[in-house]
This record gives C-alpha cells, sequence and structure tokens, in this order.
C-alpha cells in the first residue's frame, strides 16, 4: 500500500469530528437536506430487505440516472433482488426523485469516508456485489467493501486527458485503488491504456461503451410540458444546456444575432450550475426582456430569455426546443457534458470544441451527422437559425437514432459482467 492512501486511511479513523462540521456547514448553505444527513454517518430508515443487494454508486445527477436503466435491468432479471443506489450530493435525491425510480430500488446517501460511516453502512446493507459508476472513489469505503469480500466492478468509466494527468499526480493510490477491483469497464479504447498505465490489471479492463448512450430519455412532467409548450406556442427556440457561466456572455451575444433574424426567438438558458444563475439573469437583462423559472415569472409575449434554473427538469426543455447547445464545451479549459440526453429526445445537438470528456460520443454522433461544432457565438447563431428548418434538423435526429440503437449493446454487456459477479 503507498505512503500516502495509509496516511489517508490513518486520517479517516479520527476525521468524523471535521465532517459533521463541514455537513452542518453545507445544510446552513443548502446544500444538504438536513433530514437526510443521519444516512451520510450511517443511520437509515429503512431495513434491509431480505435476499440478494446489489449496490450501485455514482456521485451525482448525471452519473446516477445514467445507472437508472441498467437497475431496472437488474431488478427485471433478478425478480427477488433489491438496489440499494448511493449518491453523493443533495440535488442526485431530488433528480432521482422525479425520475422515479423502480419499486425494489432505494435510494440514500453514500456515507461519508470515515471508519464508523463506512463500515454502519455495510453492516446496515450487506451488498453482495458493489458497482461504482465513472470515477468517484472514496478510499476508505473502498478498502472497507474489499475487506468484506464484497465483488467490486466499475462501470461506465473513462479516463479523459485531464482526469488522466491529475490522477497520475497521486499515482501510488489510484494504483491501490484500481486494484481493487474485480473488472473495469470502460467507455472507449483510449481509457484502457490510461487505466492500466495507472496500475489497474489490464486483464480485468474492458470497453463497454458509454451508458449514457443507453439512457431512458429524461422525464418531463405532462401537466408542466402542456402548460409550457402552450407558453412558448410556434416561436422559433433554442436551449443552451448545461452552460458554464464563462460561456453566457456568449450565449446571449448569439441570441442577439438570432433575433435580428428572427424577432420572436426565445432562448432557453439552463446552467449546469445554479449559482451562475443570478449573473446570467444580470447580463441578459442588459439586452433581452428575462423571465426567470425558479421565481415562477410567466412567459409572455415579450419574454426572449427563459433562465431555466431548476432542477430535474431538463427532459422539459429538450422537448420543448428544437435546437440545443450542449455547453461546458465553448471555451478552453471546459470538457464537455452529455450529448445523450438531447438525442434521445430528438433535440438537434450543436456544441463548442472542447468536449474531452465526451469525445468519443460526439465523434459518433457526427460521424452520422447528428451534431456539428460551433467555435464562438457567430458560428453558434448561425447554426441555431440554420436549425430552425425542421428539414434540416429531421437529418440530424435520424442519425442520433442510430447512434442510440447501435450502442444499445452496452446495457446487455455491462449487466452481464455485474451477473457473472453474483455467481
Amino acid at each position: 500500500m503507498s505512503p500516502l492512501l495509509s496516511l489517508y486511511l490513518g486520517f479517516s479513523r479520527v476525521s468524523g469530528p471535521l465532517w459533521r462540521w463541514s455537513r452542518r456547514r453545507r445544510v446552513a448553505r443548502g446544500k444538504e437536506v438536513a433530514e437526510r444527513l443521519p444516512e451520510k454517518f450511517g443511520t437509515y430508515a429503512t431495513p434491509r430487505p431480505e435476499g440478494t443487494v446489489l449496490w450501485f454508486h455514482a456521485l451525482s445527477v448525471g452519473e446516477s440516472l445514467a445507472l437508472v436503466p441498467l437497475i431496472e435491468r437488474a431488478l427485471d432479471d433478478l425478480p427477488d433482488a433489491h438496489v440499494v443506489l448511493t449518491t453523493s450530493t443533495a440535488t442526485s435525491a431530488t433528480a432521482l426523485a422525479a425520475a422515479r425510480l423502480p419499486e425494489r430500488a432505494i435510494h440514500v446517501l453514500s456515507p461519508v469516508d470515515t471508519v464508523a460511516a463506512t463500515r454502519a453502512f455495510l453492516d446496515h446493507w450487506r451488498p453482495d456485489v458493489a458497482a461504482f459508476a465513472e470515477l468517484d472513489f472514496w478510499p476508505r469505503l473502498m478498502v472497507e467493501t474489499k475487506a468484506r469480500g464484497i465483488p467490486m466492478i466499475l462501470v461506465n468509466s473513462r479516463m479523459p486527458d485531464g482526469s488522466f494527468a491529475r490522477r497520475k499526480r497521486i499515482a501510488g493510490p489510484m494504483r491501490d485503488v484500481l486494484r481493487l477491483f474485480d473488472r473495469l469497464l470502460v467507455q472507449d479504447e483510449a481509457s484502457v491504456g490510461r487505466f492500466a498505465a495507472l496500475g489497474a490489471d489490464p486483464d480485468r479492463i474492458e470497453v463497454a461503451g458509454a451508458l449514457k448512450a443507453a439512457a431512458r430519455p429524461l422525464p418531463a412532467d405532462e401537466g408542466e410540458l402542456a402548460q409550457l409548450a402552450s407558453a412558448f406556442g410556434d416561436r422559433p427556440r433554442w436551449l443552451g444546456a448545461a452552460t458554464h457561466g464563462t460561456e453566457h456572455a456568449a450565449m446571449i451575444e448569439a441570441h442577439g444575432t438570432v433575433t435580428k433574424d428572427e424577432p420572436r426567438a426565445l432562448l432557453v438558458l439552463a446552467p449546469r450550475h445554479l449559482r451562475d444563475a443570478d449573473e446570467a439573469e444580470t447580463l441578459a437583462r442588459t439586452r433581452f426582456n428575462v423571465a426567470r423559472r425558479s421565481r415562477g415569472e410567466a412567459i409572455g409575449a415579450e419574454t426572449q430569455v427563459y433562465l431555466a434554473d431548476t432542477i430535474g427538469e431538463m427532459g422539459l426543455w429538450y422537448r420543448l426546443c428544437p435546437v440545443s447547445f450542449v455547453g461546458h464545451s465553448l471555451l478552453p479549459d471546459l470538457e464537455g457534458k452529455n450529448p445523450y440526453e438531447a438525442a434521445a429526445l430528438g433535440s438537434a445537438i450543436l456544441h463548442g470544441p472542447h468536449m474531452s470528456y465526451f469525445a468519443e460520443s460526439y465523434e459518433a454522433l457526427t460521424a452520422e451527422g447528428a451534431a456539428a461544432c460551433v467555435t464562438d457565438e457567430d458560428d453558434l447563431a448561425k447554426a441555431v437559425l440554420r436549425l430552425q428548418d425542421e428539414a434540416t434538423r429531421a437529418g440530424m435526429s435520424e442519425g442520433a437514432r442510430r447512434v442510440i440503437a447501435a450502442r444499445g449493446a452496452v446495457l446487455d454487456r455491462t449487466w452481464a459482467a455485474i451477473r457473472l459477479l453474483l455467481s
């Protein structure tokens, strides 16, 4: 075991008071749900179900929603089993409630990384297998899981350039953690070599593809959808989805160009982080009439920008907007966001040139004519205007359907690998 990991594990034996202090601060700042805080320290209102329990872990909203079809598949295949899904954030709890997990799936917040909390979690749920999504590694939790002989599998993971460079700086602990896994299912060939370089056993690594390509369409409340569709009417519209705060100036500038050709056009702006909403509103109001969803402001004929600053409603915006710019991709140092949420709901996909986290996904979509890259606000405005034509969008939507259909096998491969560990 590396000295750095040994030091961390020693710290995890005495860090309980620090974790409790930090969680209370987060509750005060609205970043934790007070009534669910006991879950983070190993206290649960729900007893462990009888029989097989499968444990899936994901960091937050996007990662956990990508696991939902896999959880459904597991429960269909094992009618007497239950699933415990752990996530780390309060926002994921809100999103999963909207997504409506299957009846035999239980969502709890993941334990803080102390000896007491992780052992309390494992004592209570006694999982038969543990599937960790992507790269959310908590060493104490993983070491304790392995010590109990629970089979461990990494699913839906990738190692883009930036993440690889950062993790090489902690090569010792990364090697120790990666060697705990019985199987590692990665999204692309590039990740195979990078995981191996960080110390994973090459014989345990397999390319399975991206689960997000097989994810079910994001949900949407039918009543809200009908009400918003009526308010939007037949206006030309486009979506800025999962945008970063540094991209909002370009969004507003592009919309200014769009409205010169289409004066009735509406921009729905859905920032990735709600903390960016105030600044986005201030910026948009310098040029446009703005309505904000979190304040319940109505959309009128005069509304030019609708700030969609809520959690768990992206299914509405992708359904209502025929064109989506998928953000976190326009400027350097950004690394892209999942394009399949838009693709699954038929919204034509635009993106910037910086999307290394999802490079393989965008390459597949681009090859089928299902996504287009824009480089700046002028390029973005031209693409938005071009894609207001329904026939032009239709070709992109058909290409997206081909990609999603071709990648549906990722669900079969991932579940087969997990099922094997239960044998």
